[in-house]
């Protein structure tokens, strides 16, 4: 089940997910590493998502400007 609220403030919107409690400590364990590896100050779990989705969207672009279909 996935909600939306809309932060009006920063233009950014909420979105409340169900995921299990192993995709969690996958989550935690990839902030971790953004935070000691990255060196950009505190790292939230929002812009670690917002990063894997920006990179997944740019290779499906990629990938599906590759498959040529004629």
């Amino acid at each position: 089940m996935i909600g939306v609220s809309p932060l009006a403030e920063n233009g950014r919107i909420q979105l409340n997910v169900r995921i299990s409690k192993e995709t969690s400590d996958k989550l935690d364990e990839i902030v971790e590493y953004y935070q000691e590896n990255l060196k950009l100050g505190r790292v939230y779990k929002g812009d670690v998502l917002t990063d894997i989705i920006e990179k997944s969207y740019e290779l499906m672009n990629k990938q599906k400007k590759g498959i040529k279909r004629y």
